[in-house]
């Protein structure tokens, strides 16, 4: 009788290089979206549109996902770039909770009040506190956002430019010697 090991095709030699490929499939990709063919601007533009939506998409309970593809669309940004920068905004939400709840606050009428008849006094003060994140999470989204597309843009403008010193640096020295 064969054990389960041996009819799945996965040898201990085979599981022990699984992180080392998942590494390298990793390095992979990050290589092709920072060498995309519509450039450091196509990579940054997704890039905040990605981290823009991940700041209000908790208040709306995970559809503000689906915005992510109109405005890459609109944008003409990367929707690889925009898929790592809503995983990197989730990341860093949670200390922001705060930040979008005070913006939310101060840009929503002092005297506003969220009153549905048919439920409680709670669940209309939830509502409310939905409201001010959303509000909140869109004015703080954008302004992170053109920050983060401003140096997105700049870090990846710079490493094309040192890429491409490298390789011009490899050519001279590999460039036979004139007598």
């Amino acid at each position: 009788m064969k054990s389960h090991r041996a009819t799945s095709g996965l040898t201990p030699a085979k599981f022990r290089s699984l992180p080392r490929s998942a590494k390298r499939w990793a390095r992979l990709k990050l290589l092709q979206l920072l060498r995309a063919p519509g450039g450091a601007t196509f990579v940054a533009m997704g890039f905040s549109v990605g981290f823009f939506c991940e700041m209000f998409t908790l208040p709306t309970y995970g559809l503000a996902f689906f915005l992510i593809f109109p405005l890459v669309y609109l944008l003409r940004g990367s929707l690889a770039g925009a898929l790592v920068g809503f995983a990197l905004g989730k990341i860093i939400y949670l200390p922001l909770v705060y930040l979008h709840k005070a913006v939310g606050g101060w840009v929503l009428p002092s005297h506003m009040e969220v009153h549905l008849p048919l439920v409680g006094d709670k669940f209309n003060h939830m509502l409310l506190l939905n409201l001010k994140l959303i509000v909140g999470g869109i004015v703080d989204g954008l302004w992170i956002g053109a920050l983060l597309f401003i140096t997105v843009r700049s870090v990846l403008v710079y490493v094309k430019a040192k890429r491409k010193e490298r390789r011009r640096m490899r050519r001279i020295s590999a460039a036979p010697a004139e007598i």
